[in-house]
Order: C-alpha cells, then sequence, then structure tokens
C-alpha cells in the first residue's frame, strides 16, 4: 500500500499507516546497530549505540502496545525513506578508512535515522491525539523523547570530541 493508495481513506488509515512504517523502521533499526557498533571504535559510542538498540526493543513494544490499543493488527509496510538512510550509513561507513572519520560517519548515520524517527512519532502523536487517543499519543510521546534524547547524546559525543578527532 502506498502512502496515498485508494486504501488510505480516513486519518485512521492513515494513522494505522504511519504506525505500520515506522514499525517497520524501528525493526531494521534494531537489525542495523549490531553492524555499527561493530564498526565504531570509540567506546562510548559503541556504549551509547549498545544502550540505544535496548531501547530500540522498548520502541517496538510500545509501538506493538499502540497496535493493540487501537485495535489494529500488528503489522509493519515497507518504508523505502528508512531503507536508504541505513543503505547510505552502511555506504559511507564502508568508504571511510581512518577510524576516528568512520566514528564521526557512524554518529551522521545515526542522527539522520533520529531525525527520521522524530518527524514519523511527532506526526503519529499529533494524529493520535486529534483522533482521541491519548493512550496511544502518550506511548508514541515516550517513543518521541527517546528520539530526541538519543540526537542529543549523539551531537554531544561529536561535539565533545569525536570530531575534533576526526578533523
Amino acid at each position: 500500500m502506498g502512502l496515498f493508495s485508494k486504501d488510505i481513506k480516513t486519518m485512521d488509515d492513515l494513522f494505522v499507516h504511519q504506525l505500520q512504517d515506522v514499525y517497520y523502521a524501528e525493526k531494521q533499526i534494531h537489525k542495523a546497530l549490531p553492524k555499527m557498533i561493530e564498526k565504531a571504535t570509540d567506546a562510548k559510542l559503541k556504549q551509547g549505540l549498545e544502550a540505544h538498540r535496548v531501547e530500540t526493543e522498548g520502541h517496538i513494544k510500545r509501538l506493538e502496545q499502540v497496535f493493540q490499543q487501537h485495535g489494529a493488527e500488528v503489522k509493519a509496510v515497507n518504508c523505502p525513506a528508512i531503507d536508504g538512510i541505513l543503505k547510505e550509513a552502511d555506504e559511507v561507513a564502508g568508504e571511510v578508512a581512518d577510524k576516528q572519520v568512520l566514528d564521526a560517519a557512524i554518529i551522521a548515520a545515526c542522527q539522520a535515522v533520529e531525525h527520521y524517527e522524530i518527524t514519523r512519532y511527532g506526526t503519529l502523536v499529533a494524529w493520535a491525539k486529534q483522533l482521541g487517543r491519548d493512550d496511544c499519543a502518550a506511548l508514541l510521546q515516550q517513543n518521541l523523547d527517546d528520539e530526541y534524547a538519543a540526537d542529543q547524546k549523539l551531537s554531544k559525543m561529536a561535539e565533545s570530541g569525536i570530531n575534533r578527532k576526526a578533523a
């Protein structure tokens, strides 16, 4: 089902589709993180990525709760956007020989992922509220808050040393 397909007729349909999209994205991110962790050389970066992988498991569980609360089937739909972001991250990481530059590239790739998730969760929170689903909005807000925090941690890591070492 494409974003503007005939299967989306109502705001509720759109909400569920976007939920399926971010569910797919979280599962793909969870799969991609071990490779990023393996490539990272900075100990704090590795530790942060490992922590975020555990956090991502929580995001997936919360999304499954939202599906259930909303009475929708727990299902993922392909998300070409996250696939593209993750593919680009993998390609860039494969091209960087300098390990310190690689760490900076990994942070940049992770922030692209975080920003994608922030846009999706922000939209879902707003839509859930509009649909009168404050219960769903509260769970989605928790994921959104986590994504903002992860982005801030990545920025702090980059600015406090990783970018300087890479330069």
